[in-house]
């Protein structure tokens, strides 16, 4: 009984914030870093000098319409409400379209040429207009899974099959944290539109990765992070003794167990420790000059996609390497042009004034951001409560910008009615290669055992690191 007694209080007093003594003799063996209990990052990474030091992932949730953001297609609007051409569809993979009769749906917007660069962007994105010349736009992007869940699956792991890491970890993972006291992914959501698709937590899962590389969610609204503020009447001082008395313990079981969890616990404590002080700086906005707050449009902590580039921004300023914001409410299967604007107007701005900001503080040359969806829209129509589009995942656009990334040009192309992507096509694997390239990481080199295999973000299949965008 007592010994019963003893490993149920070992395993729950794994879960304590860490200690120093502990993380000295993991920093002494190479296994963590001394001021926060992280592992440095992958020994022999990066391979190569580096051109940016972290990723902001800007994840249209729902699936934006490439037709209507950047796609422009004027034979589209000529065949207008005719039938498709069974020559684009037959035999392709339709989600809710499936034996349907398929008409085509033209362009519910007009396009302008926008900046030096003449980048084709439409009128739901007047802030996208102004930026063109910030923007290297991929036209022809290809991925494999036609329903949300796992459509969103396949773009942060690189496979439709649950449990895998998350891009994010597997940066934090391979790189390290360049923070000491919050966690190195940290992920937020913000809520408007049409049919807000539920996002699941394992969409930043580390997978088979040691589960100190997993994202942390921070609330937009409310207290940013749950459980870590101290207990009322419980002061720092006497939190550190407890802390410190519980890692002695988990000391004599790591030496005696030798369970990597136990490192985890420690490390992922030990920064939950040093977050009750930054995250209320992190999150107290009150240093923010009018003038930025307006050119987001943010209300602080009102839950928002433009509280949370604000909110990005000061993370990337304190290192956070994986930062990723979800904004859910794109999914318009009809009514298409009232919930663009919807969600044009809702992220539209913030976006605009998140790369601006960035560049004004000098940040967005070692900064990747990336825009876009887990698919795109079809060309044909589909009406609920007015005209809308499918799912669609033979051809659709998204964007990148900062270090690295030449600015100001399209890259590939779909056919003339936005279907097919033709020209330099684009899977998702090749856009997390040239990810990881821009990260001094070569995709190839970069693996986890696991089973038996060298498990990879890129997977086993070809993938390639996308040359004619690299500046």
């Amino acid at each position: 009984m007592n010994e019963l007694q003893r490993r149920t209080f070992l395993a729950k007093s794994g879960l304590s914030l860490g200690a120093a003594s502990f993380a000295n003799l993991l920093a002494r063996d190479g296994l963590a870093d001394l001021a926060t209990g992280l592992p440095p990052g992958v020994d022999g990474l990066p391979h190569f000098p580096p051109r940016i030091k972290r990723v902001i992932f800007l994840c249209m949730a729902g699936g934006p319409s490439h037709l209507e953001t950047f796609d422009e297609k004027p034979e589209l609007a000529r065949l207008h409400d005719q039938p498709m051409p069974a020559s684009f569809t037959d035999g392709q993979p339709i989600a809710q379209l499936a034996g349907k009769q398929l008409k085509v749906q033209g362009p519910m917007t007009t396009f302008r040429r926008c900046g030096q660069s003449g980048q084709t962007i439409s009128d739901f994105l007047p802030y996208h207009q102004k930026m063109a010349d910030d923007l290297c736009i991929l036209k022809s992007m290809v991925t494999e899974q036609i329903n949300h869940d796992p459509a969103h699956t396949f773009m942060n792991t690189g496979t439709a099959i649950s449990g895998r890491p998350s891009m994010g970890s597997w940066v934090t993972y391979g790189l390290g944290s360049e923070c000491d006291d919050l966690p190195g992914f940290v992920v937020m959501t913000s809520i408007g539109g049409r049919n807000p698709q539920p996002i699941a937590s394992r969409q930043w899962s580390s997978g088979f990765l040691p589960s100190r590389y997993q994202g942390v969610e921070f609330n937009s609204t409310g207290v940013p992070v749950h459980y870590v503020d101290p207990p009322a009447g419980v002061g720092k001082v006497g939190q550190r003794a407890v802390v410190d008395a519980i890692a002695a313990i988990n000391q004599h079981r790591f030496a005696r167990h030798g369970d990597p969890e136990i490192q985890t616990r420690l490390s992922t404590y030990e920064i939950a420790f040093q977050m009750q002080t930054s995250v209320p700086d992190l999150v107290d906005m009150s240093d923010e000059p009018q003038r930025i707050l307006d050119m987001y449009g943010a209300t602080p902590g009102d839950g928002s996609f433009a509280s949370n580039c604000l909110l990005a921004r000061r993370l990337a300023e304190r290192g956070v390497r994986f930062i990723q914001l979800y904004h859910r409410g794109w999914d318009h299967h009809g009514d298409l042009e009232r919930y663009m604007n919807v969600c044009c107007k809702l992220t539209d701005q913030p976006t605009w004034a998140l790369i601006q900001d960035l560049k004004q503080r000098g940040m967005l040359d070692e900064t990747l951001v990336i825009w876009g969806g887990e698919f795109g829209r079809t060309p044909m129509y589909q009406g609920k409560g007015g005209p809308g589009r499918d799912h669609h995942i033979k051809g659709f656009s998204m964007w990148m910008a900062g270090g690295g990334v030449k600015p100001g040009i399209s890259y590939g192309a779909t056919d003339e009615l936005g279907y097919n992507a033709t020209e330099n096509v684009v899977h998702v694997r090749d856009l997390h290669a040239t990810m990881l390239h821009l990260l001094g990481i070569r995709h190839q080199r970069f693996s986890y055992p696991f089973q038996g295999l060298d498990m990879k973000l890129t997977g086993v299949e070809r993938a390639r690191v996308l040359e004619g965008v690299l500046a």
